[in-house]
């Protein structure tokens, strides 16, 4: 998910996710003065975030702290199960969903299905849902992820019939658990315009596990668990469930201490976290992240680049190489993250179905070292003799504070093999994003969060034609790979194109991976049943005490 859009439209390629990572789905550090309070808890759990709220309306927002509301109040066709190990959707509110012609997703419904206030959720409001995030089509919105989407279709009150551009599209489950998929009651939504946070929360449009009792925006949120909840969530552990909203994470830190709140999650800093860990009055559960950190290149301006000095496509290819063999991820992971983040071996992360470690044994040593004497073979045999200049810029806000800490480490271990020489600079995130795409950087940050859970995530959206990235990486033949992979139906021949795919990239290394990261909650000793896992997602229905 991102701030910069990069369109799901599938001419000629397939689904085509969003993304620069940690603003949908942001996973970037807030902090400033105190929060509000949360109100009375009674009996139920109390939760602590720094994240932030915009709109409640599915189709205006696309950032992790509405997303998290989103994810507790509304419905989904497809989910995945509290504890799934790849986070795979399965029917929540449909009660099947498969293809039935190689352009046809039907999703038959759960008989009975009502939202909160009473009303009856039938496919109707499915087919108003989906057409909805597409007419409005807010900058703010997720309606990007529906590009393969031709139109919807409802036979009965019970049927759903996604029409798709592009047939075989393995990634749509994934799509019906985005951002894009709650499903809406057209009963209380207008169809072409943004419904404001409080009328949504008094009309009650929910059909997920909660129902909101109380909003006070980016200060306090009041969840009901709901009579009636059909999904695969299941019932939901705990009826009453209070979220206070922090906008200084180290008074969200001292509260958990205190046992004023009962978990925390998003965002403590990693050496909040360390410390965390030594204190016995907490808990510190981790999970797999599907956050990813890497190092982009400008195949024009990067050194030898198409338009550089002395241009020449393998030498500078070489240059990438050698960067890659060159940074220690693990020094990275630890001594800047505190292993917060882990080493990332491929441009697709490790919980990944069909993720793969290609740079082991290649590019760095077999158990991810990094390997100098690698770096200078590939330079030598590329005919580079003389020290490579790298221009790298990186970014102090949007991806956390300790940028400046990660990029000056990368900066120290490259010009500790004597193979380069780097100017290292920061800017900020408006302008940034902004140079990045007009060929300002030659090298530089970025970062990415999923979509959904699936390996394609992070191949479409960097490496198909027109990519969101927009560092001059265009080819044909990837493109037709990253595109055929998306629809191959049998899973073992899919995930074999996966890992070919992965192989090439470590080799052609338009970006270099570097990082992915973990997800980390803090409880009370007394609080079971948080739950982190392969979704990515935080589901208040499973915590308890």
């Amino acid at each position: 998910m991102a701030s910069s859009r990069f369109t799901r439209a599938l001419a000629p390629a397939l689904a085509l996710s969003t993304g620069l990572a940690l603003t949908a789905c942001a996973t970037t550090d807030s902090e400033g003065g105190d929060a509000g309070a949360a109100g009375d808890a009674g009996a139920g759990i109390t939760i602590g975030t720094t994240d932030k709220i915009t709109k409640l309306d599915p189709a205006g927002s696309y950032d992790n702290g509405t997303s998290q509301v989103a994810r507790q109040v509304y419905g989904y066709l497809m989910e995945s199960e509290p504890g799934s190990a790849e986070g795979t959707p399965v029917p929540s509110l449909a009660e099947s969903g498969e293809f039935t012609d190689p352009n046809t997703f039907t999703v038959k419904l759960r008989e009975g299905l009502t939202f909160a206030n009473g009303n009856e959720l039938t496919s109707s409001d499915v087919k108003f849902s989906f057409d909805r995030q597409i007419a409005i089509n807010d900058p703010n919105g997720p309606a990007s992820l529906l590009g393969n989407l031709e139109s919807v279709e409802t036979p009965d009150d019970l049927t759903v019939e996604f029409k798709l551009k592009v047939e075989n599209d393995q990634t749509w489950v994934g799509v019906l658990n985005s951002p894009a998929g709650p499903i809406v009651d057209e009963e209380v939504f207008p169809a072409d315009s943004i419904m404001e946070n409080q009328a949504v929360v008094d009309a009650e449009p929910f059909a997920g596990q909660y129902t909101i009792t109380n909003f006070t925006e980016n200060e306090s949120i009041a969840y009901q668990a709901r009579e009636g909840y059909q999904g695969a969530l299941g019932e939901a552990a705990t009826d009453v469930v209070n979220v206070k909203y922090y906008a200084d994470a180290s008074n969200m830190k001292l509260d958990v201490q205190q046992n004023n709140v009962d978990v925390v999650y998003r965002s403590l800093t990693a050496t909040d976290i360390e410390d965390l860990r030594g204190n016995e009055d907490v808990q510190v559960i981790e999970g797999p992240g599907g956050e990813i950190r890497y190092m982009v290149f400008n195949l024009n301006t990067q050194p030898f680049g198409a338009e550089a000095e002395g241009a020449d496509e393998d030498k500078a290819q070489a240059v990438r190489q050698a960067v890659a063999a060159s940074i220690d991820r693990s020094a990275l992971a630890k001594d800047v993250y505190k292993d917060t983040y882990a080493p990332l071996y491929s441009h697709v992360p490790e919980a990944m179905a069909g993720a793969t470690e290609p740079l082991l044994g290649t590019l760095l040593t077999a158990d991810g070292a990094p390997d100098v004497d690698k770096a200078k073979q590939i330079l030598s045999d590329a005919g580079i003799t003389e020290v490579v200049d790298l221009k790298l810029q990186y970014n102090p806000d949007h991806y956390g504070p300790s940028s400046g800490d990660e990029y000056a480490a990368i900066k120290s271990q490259l010009e500790a093999t004597g193979l380069f020489t780097v100017d290292l600079q920061s800017t900020e995130w408006v302008q940034y994003n902004q140079d990045r795409v007009e060929d300002v950087y030659p090298v530089y940050q970025l970062g990415w969060f999923p979509d959904f859970p699936d390996a394609d995530n992070y191949l479409t959206p960097f490496f198909t034609l027109g990519n969101f990235v927009g560092n001059h990486f265009e080819d044909e033949a990837v493109d037709a790979e990253v595109r055929d992979q998306a629809t191959t139906a049998d899973q073992a021949e899919r995930e074999q194109k996966l890992a070919d795919l992965q192989t090439k990239m470590a080799e052609i290394l338009p970006t270099i991976p570097l990082l992915q990261g973990k997800q980390f909650a803090i409880a009370g000793k007394d609080v079971k049943g948080v739950t982190l896992d392969g979704s990515y997602l935080f589901r208040y229905g499973t915590i308890s005490k």
